[in-house]
């Protein structure tokens, strides 16, 4: 690997590139163009097949072990009707690399459960990984694009904390420099999957929302990346949801700092914990459109960048929880501690908190069964009130008229404001 010093780059394709035969063909024409470049690779399980799976999951541990099979039955199904279509030399080899991932899963719903549900989203759902990486896999090779498929939970070790486990950023380091790096010797193109890893015990774990571009960013760290690129179906990062304000533009530029505030008021960019391996590293990440790969998209790095338009964050289903001491002693003292353990231990988190004297308000999602485990837990230190319904606006480099824009004809129930940030939680 030493003879050939050029930096590699890591491509993430998200769900929606390989839904399809007519997209999976149109990724392969992606990787085409940049030919003779050294390419590490991760591709998410295929349209909706990890909400399939789930419910695979949701059958099996409710004990519905026939539907459970039936539902699996429809999974492997699509793949491989997929492949039918996709792959002509190669289709036995490509299913028969598929019909071991589908053994994999089957053996485990013969069983009864016996672990936590958590253990066993784990084993099921990485499936969709192994199955669409297989296909796209397979399909280059035919395609003329030489690659090497590699199971990525050989590669990323992590603890036995199931749907959110944590990276052994040693041991994973190790297998990459050992296992991944010397491949790129003989290959352009190294193929793995995100979101996945394994413990040690060899039992299978997911990393959380957002965990294939994690792994990705993971792999473009210790690989020295000169960048990582996610491919979606969107032209470029946005100031707004498109699908509520018609006037959402598209932001070519952002520095790392911004994406991660966008990211904490609730903006559906790109995880935070994604950019904290890159930028640890100073390796820009590119987002740029699988459907019209000449677009520029937008470029995240650690360059400042000025003049931004309004950033809006449009939060529903906000409910507003009002705690006043019940002796009017001041809030802040021991209350407070016990309240951020309620909040520990419910696993929830506020969105906008404000503090007074004797009262705290909290703004929530409206996540029912918790914000009634909140509420009681509460009530026995605080006088407890609620209002549902609301909505909280967040905008980053607000403009007077932006605020007044989006707030009119509304009552403002709390505000808060700094420089750069204004929330409204209004009615």
């Amino acid at each position: 690997y030493s003879i050939n010093p050029q930096r590699m780059k890591v491509f993430k394709f998200g769900g929606a590139s390989s839904n399809t035969v007519e997209r999976i063909i149109n990724t392969g024409n992606i990787i085409k163009s940049f030919k003779g470049e050294k390419i590490l690779i991760i591709i998410s399980a295929m349209g909706k097949t990890t909400n399939a799976l789930e419910k695979v999951v949701d059958a099996f541990f409710a004990g519905r072990k026939e539907d459970a099979l039936q539902l699996f039955e429809q999974v492997k199904e699509s793949h491989l009707s997929t492949l039918k279509y996709l792959i002509t030399l190669n289709w036995q080899q490509a299913e028969n690399q598929l019909k071991d991932f589908f053994t994999e899963v089957e053996w485990l719903l013969h069983d009864k459960p016996v672990r936590g549900y958590d253990y066993y989203y784990d084993q099921i759902v990485c499936c969709g990984e192994l199955l669409s990486t297989s296909l796209v896999s397979i399909y280059l090779n035919e395609a003329g694009v030489k690659n090497k498929w590699v199971d990525v939970r050989d590669i990323v070790r992590t603890d036995d904390n199931f749907r959110d486990a944590y990276i052994n950023w040693n041991y994973t380091q190790q297998k990459v420099k050992a296992d991944i790096e010397p491949l790129f010797t003989d290959f352009d193109i190294v193929i793995t999957q995100g979101f996945i890893g394994a413990t040690d015990e060899n039992e299978s774990t997911t990393l959380g929302r957002e965990g294939s571009d994690f792994s990705a960013a993971i792999f473009a760290n210790i690989l020295d990346a000169e960048s990582q690129t996610i491919w979606k179906d969107v032209e470029a990062v946005m100031n707004a949801d498109p699908k509520e304000f018609a006037d959402a533009e598209n932001i070519y530029a952002l520095s790392y700092r911004e994406v991660v505030e966008m990211a904490y008021y609730g903006a559906q960019v790109i995880h935070p914990k994604t950019i904290k391996p890159l930028e640890n590293k100073n390796i820009p990440l590119h987002v740029r459109c699988f459907l019209n790969p000449q677009l520029p998209g937008t470029v995240i790095s650690s360059k400042p960048v000025h003049n931004l338009p309004p950033v809006i964050v449009l939060k529903k289903d906000q409910v507003l929880m009002e705690l006043s001491s019940k002796d009017f002693s001041f809030v802040e003292e021991k209350p407070m501690s016990q309240l951020h353990e309620m909040f520990a231990s419910i696993k929830i988190r506020p969105n906008l908190s404000q503090n007074g004297a004797i009262s705290l308000l909290c703004c929530l999602d409206d996540k029912a069964e918790k914000i009634e485990k909140l509420a009681l837990a509460a009530s026995e230190i605080f006088d407890v009130q609620i209002e549902k319904n609301l909505t909280l606006l967040t905008i980053r480099h607000y403009t007077p008229e932006k605020i007044q824009e989006l707030t009119k004809g509304k009552t403002i129930v709390l505000e808060q404001k700094t420089t750069e940030t204004i929330q409204v939680l209004m009615r």
